[in-house]
């Protein structure tokens, strides 16, 4: 009962089919019996140096530049056909805040991080590591960037290597 995973899993399922009631209940268990969700962290190592993201991270000193470099990045990709999958949010979770809340994923902040940092300049693929499973909305918008920045991206999370390159994944859209 104290494994966060059962019910984030109960949860995705009840959202995936639009089942709002069931997700908020399964919330309320969830703080009912004190099980917290693990948050997502995302690694980059650039220049021989570490970086860990959060969700929403804005601890990092070059945070307004990722976060800029970000919001650059998804225009671009929008304009190529990107979709945001909003089924990954909570419905009652206004427009914009939606928006925030698929956007400042960790891996995508530290795919920004490596590209403001002049990673991608070295001409090498993009290495992120990810403590949980890539969510549907960064697997998406990480095909579309990697036609943006003409570079390889492999994001390594807890099922499998992605590794996106000219807008597909080698995973196939099945992890």
């Amino acid at each position: 009962p104290h494994d966060d995973s059962a019910y984030v899993i109960a949860a995705n399922v009840f959202a995936g089919v639009g089942r709002w009631d069931e997700v908020k209940e399964v919330r309320k268990l969830m703080k009912h019996r004190r099980v917290r969700k693990e948050g997502g962290r995302s690694w980059i190592e650039v220049q021989g140096k570490v970086h860990v993201f959060l969700a929403g991270d804005q601890r990092h000193e070059r945070t307004e530049e990722i976060y800029a470099k970000l919001a650059e990045l998804m225009e671009e990709i929008e304009k190529l056909g990107y979709v945001p999958c909003w089924d990954e949010v909570l419905h009652e979770v206004e427009e914009g805040e939606k928006r925030k809340a698929l956007w400042y994923h960790s891996e995508k902040l530290a795919i920004s991080f490596g590209l403001v940092s002049g990673a991608a300049l070295l001409g090498k693929a993009l290495r992120i590591v990810k403590n949980l499973r890539i969510c549907r909305d960064c697997h998406e918008a990480f095909k579309y960037i990697s036609i943006v920045v003409e570079r390889e991206i492999i994001v390594r999370d807890v099922n499998r290597y992605h590794r996106f390159l000219n807008g597909s994944c080698t995973c196939g859209d099945y992890w």
